[in-house]
């Protein structure tokens, strides 16, 4: 894809599949590791989003995030970047635990948490703060990348869903419309730029292919 010359692009890339994530255990800030298909997942994904000839690499600290983006670095001769702001929703005492498992440990916190109060879980983030750390650390790093230039930030499947919400200013009773995303699948913000102005759009989402040209009277 050939962007213009000034518009910027921000590739959203989850990371490969763990364990847990097979077993349906609740990860958050806990430190899993890369299972064998997730290590092979990042391989072919890294092949294929080295073709964007990105500008920088910035990941989660936590190491499914950071191995991931090892792949892509391998693949493109440039360094990751690491920054805490973009690991994984804090999901409290619910780390560890199967959905059956948090409601057998937690009843009254699980029900507050399906009715929409995510502070009853003992130590768990909300879905806002974790959007609003995920959104100003892309503000941080949006800000070093030149015009043109592409951004690889490789983190966690909630976080990232918040984190795009939040930057895109979307109003949090609609960020459930977007769903979750796969391993090692991306979605892609685009910069349009007019004159000295800017908006960042969601022209991607849950995607395992790279972003096309759109043939569309709308810009």
């Amino acid at each position: 894809m050939t962007l213009e010359s000034h518009q910027r692009r921000v590739v959203l890339w989850r990371h490969g599949r763990t364990e847990w994530n097979v077993a349906g255990r609740v990860q958050g800030q806990t430190d899993t590791q890369l299972d064998e298909v997730g290590r092979e997942q990042a391989r072919s994904a890294a092949v294929r989003l080295a073709a964007l000839a990105p500008d920088r690499i910035v990941s989660s600290d936590l190491v499914r995030a950071r191995d991931t983006a090892q792949q892509l670095a391998e693949a493109t001769g440039l360094d990751v970047g690491l920054d805490e702001r973009l690991r994984e929703m804090n999901f409290g005492g619910r780390e560890g635990m199967t959905w059956r498992e948090a409601w057998a440990a937690f009843p009254d916190g699980m029900r507050a948490w399906v009715d929409g109060d995510e502070t009853q879980i003992p130590g768990s983030e909300t879905h806002r703060g974790a959007g609003d750390r995920f959104a100003a650390a892309l503000h941080d790093h949006v800000s070093r990348l030149r015009a043109g230039g592409t951004l690889v930030v490789v983190a966690h499947g909630a976080v990232l869903r918040t984190g795009a919400c939040s930057f895109l200013q979307i109003p949090e009773s609609h960020w459930s419309s977007l769903g979750a995303l796969s391993n090692c699948s991306w979605s892609v913000l685009e910069e349009n730029r007019r004159g000295d102005w800017s908006k960042w759009r969601l022209t991607e989402w849950n995607a395992g292919t790279l972003p096309e040209p759109v043939l569309s009277d709308e810009q």
